[in-house]
């Protein structure tokens, strides 16, 4: 039995699984950087009633186990749910919204504890030069940029490594919704370990180009 990844890199359905694993991981930080910075960036500066409580969501919603974020993604999507008409289900787009779910908390929770912890002799030092409140806001936010620029990879991270979520709604079909993840599940399943073995090779590749991004972007941002 052939168990040479490197051999099976070159299979057709590998580029296929890559680019859509890539599509739908892309689609969905993009949507929860557009929406979760901007949370988490309010709540690290401004205080409100009931904070605690929207605070204490967060923090639950990074810790959902993504087979239950899946199951709710379902259940939303499936025929007798509320957004059944939509004909989402086992389709990439089911795949963005669960990956979505699962990646919105960790950026606005951790780009909020990132805004949070600049020092507040900051505020004090803007405040004393005339600047607005947004420019306050902007100030304190550049201050929290590597932090941000963490909350986004670790989302990255957390979403391109899933499989229980994007297994239940995706379904896994062959050219249409398979994924990294879960073609290294089937393939293992099927006893094509050469197969599973490049798809883990690329994984890994592609967590290791995305922590190196970050190290030079956060280098660059501290300079």
């Amino acid at each position: 039995m052939n168990i040479n990844p490197l051999t099976d890199l070159v299979r057709p359905e590998l580029i296929t699984i890559v680019a859509l694993t890539l599509r739908v991981t892309g689609a969905a930080l993009l949507i929860a950087c557009l929406v979760g910075v901007p949370v988490g960036a309010m709540l690290g500066l401004v205080r409100f009633r009931g904070q605690r409580v929207v605070t204490l969501a967060i923090y639950t919603g990074m810790g959902l186990p993504p087979v239950v974020v899946g199951l709710f993604v379902y259940m939303l999507l499936s025929r007798v749910g509320p957004l059944g008409s939509l004909g989402w289900l086992f389709t990439p787009a089911a795949m963005v919204v669960a990956q979505t779910v699962i990646a919105l908390p960790l950026v606005a929770g951790l780009t909020m504890s990132a805004v949070a912890g600049v020092d507040r002799s900051v505020h004090a030092q803007v405040f004393a030069l005339g600047a607005s409140p947004w420019q306050i806001a902007w100030t304190v936010v550049r201050e929290a940029r590597v932090g941000v620029t963490a909350a986004i990879v670790a989302a990255f991270g957390g979403i391109i490594s899933e499989v229980g979520a994007v297994m239940l709604v995706g379904g896994n079909v062959e050219g249409q919704t398979r994924v990294l993840t879960t073609a290294i599940v089937l393939y293992a399943r099927q006893g094509d370990f050469a197969m599973a073995m490049a798809l883990g090779v690329v994984l890994i590749a592609v967590a290791f180009s995305a922590n190196f991004f970050l190290l030079r972007l956060q280098g660059r941002l501290r300079d």
